[in-house]
């Protein structure tokens, strides 16, 4: 299956300039989405174009990823109501490396002629002189075609500043510069870009350039219409100092089965048939979220790692599934950290734990989950409270023998309120 057709079945073709296909289908070609470095992380609204330079290189295309180091000190307006904050050159810095780091996760940088490569628009950009710039650049474009784009227009009532409204012309110099220097004959990206890349193409048209294509994927909402891509902590971010593997996992794990669905095509690799077989079987038995597992469980590979999605589904179970001590204690560390950052956290000494402390103590003094002694005896009294998934009574000691991998113990007080003890030096 060609590229185009490939994503088009999965719903990822928003607008395509004419000729595109036939390009794609004659030669090998280059093609390119751009990232600016607004945070040190990408999340996944991004996730998007990464599939589609995936799908690129998968179809035997080049990838390029190109990280705006020169677009990021300026703004893009696109989508956006008000101007952006602007970010120090070493916050920059800082974004753009955490950016490559991710982009190398799902591209392959070797693997012959198609090799993904990622480049970085300051480079070109940095000795460009603003009268250079206006004379090789500005010059082609007259303020009539620059007005016209929506992510200007949209800005008119509300105001933008020459800073922002310049944007298109640097995006587009991107894209004339990567086809004269990398024969780069394909820009991508979100359908809020489409002004940006056709923009682009012009340039390259104007100046004399080969040729010059565009393609671009719908913006991503959720069934009822909403963002998608937000939790309520804000951006799911593919950092997992950000958003750990385990809120990861749980954000698509708690997908509607419609949006499951349209998610599965767009971020996972997976066949059309392995998908088609899969919504058969979720149909048949939608309470199991056959489709929300097998979502949840590729991306988190994806983006993590196998090991990362073991973790969080073993931590899904105890704070979700039914578990007992002995699921508790084959927990991993990582899986403990994971449960800690869900869960409210208590540290306490370790050198406490040796002579045993009385559950009582524990609940109302050291951890301080209820307010006092005589409320910890009630909790205890009505059978509420459980240590590593064991309910206890008030004459409960707690021991070296509730301690799992060293330093770790769950309370529990009723179904769904979890506690974790962690053990200081």
């Amino acid at each position: 299956m060609g590229f185009v057709n490939e994503l088009q079945w999965r719903g990822m073709i928003h607008d395509i300039m004419p000729g595109t296909e036939e390009q794609l289908e004659k030669e090998l070609t280059a093609g390119y989405v751009g990232f600016d470095p607004t945070a040190d992380s990408l999340h996944i609204g991004n996730l998007v174009s990464i599939m589609m330079l995936k799908h690129l290189q998968k179809a035997g295309h080049k990838p390029f990823a190109l990280v705006g180091g020169a677009t990021g000190m300026v703004g893009d307006p696109s989508g956006k109501a008000e101007e952006r904050k602007f970010l120090s050159e070493e916050i920059l810095q800082q974004n753009l490396e955490g950016v490559k780091a991710q982009l190398k996760s799902f591209l392959d940088f070797d693997c012959g002629e198609n090799s993904a490569e990622i480049v970085n628009n300051y480079d070109w950009f940095k000795d460009f002189s603003l009268l250079d710039f206006l004379r090789d650049a500005g010059k082609h474009l007259t303020i009539n075609y620059m007005m016209s784009k929506d992510s200007v227009k949209k800005r008119l009532e509300t105001g933008i500043s020459f800073t922002e409204f310049s944007y298109q012309l640097i995006q587009g110099y991107d894209f004339y510069h990567l086809n004269k220097e990398k024969n780069c004959k394909l820009q991508m990206g979100g359908s809020d870009q489409w002004g940006n890349i056709t923009t682009g193409t012009e340039f390259i048209r104007r100046l004399g350039g080969g040729d010059a294509f565009a393609l671009t994927c719908p913006l991503i909402t959720k069934a009822d219409g909403s963002k998608f891509g937000k939790s309520e902590g804000g951006n799911i971010w593919l950092d997992p100092k950000r958003t750990s593997p385990y809120k990861f996992y749980q954000f698509w794990l708690n997908q509607s089965d419609e949006d499951a669905l349209k998610s599965i095509k767009i971020f996972t690799m997976k066949t059309e048939e392995e998908i088609n077989e899969l919504n058969t079987q979720h149909n048949e038995a939608p309470h199991l979220r056959i489709l929300q597992n097998a979502l949840a469980e590729d991306i988190t590979v994806t983006v993590h790692s196998t090991e990362a999605l073991e973790n969080a589904k073993a931590a899904s179970q105890i704070l979700f599934g039914k578990s007992t001590e002995e699921n508790v204690r084959e927990l991993s560390a990582e899986a403990f950290q994971l449960i800690g950052q869900e869960v409210t956290l208590h540290e306490i000494n370790k050198d406490l734990i040796p002579n045993g402390i009385n559950i009582v103590d524990l609940l109302s003094e050291n951890a301080t989950i209820f307010s006092s002694k005589g409320e910890a005896r009630r909790a205890l009294k009505n059978n509420a409270v459980a240590v590593n998934k064991n309910k206890v009574q008030d004459s409960k000691m707690i021991t070296s023998d509730d301690v799992i991998k060293e330093n770790y113990i769950l309370l529990q007080n009723g179904k769904k309120n979890y506690h974790l003890i962690v053990l200081q030096d």
